[in-house]
């Protein structure tokens, strides 16, 4: 490996007036303010570049809800599998309720072959044609 002569900036490296005079190189000036300061200014290229989301509103968004859905054929395959806790026989049909097998919302995908009523929180418009079409209904609880 070739040896380079030491350099002028190595060798003034952690000497008190290596840039000059030495008020030069202090403070928050020489930096272009402390902290953020600037960053509608001179650091606007820093600003668009690493910090997008800086500037404007904070508009008070309502959390998601991280609903646990299930899906009408879903429910089909599940009903002979619950426990009796869980439903309970009403007028030849039977009835289920979401919350308690620990479902908030019943979706419309899959097919139904037997009529039953389901009580669940939410449901979609294309699970509740689908079931009162095989002849049960939902209640909204």
């Amino acid at each position: 490996m070739v040896v380079t002569n030491r350099t002028k900036t190595r060798r003034f490296r952690g000497h008190r007036t290596y840039h000059g005079h030495h008020r030069k190189w202090r403070g928050g000036g020489s930096r272009g303010g402390r902290g953020l300061a600037g960053m509608h200014k001179h650091k606007w290229s820093y600003t668009v570049k690493y910090d997008s989301d800086h500037f404007g509103k904070d508009k008070f968004v309502k959390p998601a809800k991280n609903l646990k859905a299930i899906n009408v054929g879903d429910l089909e395959k599940m009903i002979d599998h619950l426990g009796k806790d869980q439903k309970s026989e009403e007028k030849g049909m039977i009835k289920v309720n979401l919350e308690k097998v620990g479902y908030d919302k019943l979706l419309g995908s899959g097919h139904l072959k037997r009529s039953i009523i389901v009580e669940a929180r939410y449901f979609s418009k294309n699970a509740q044609e689908k079931i009162t079409k095989a002849g049960g209904r939902i209640e909204q609880i």
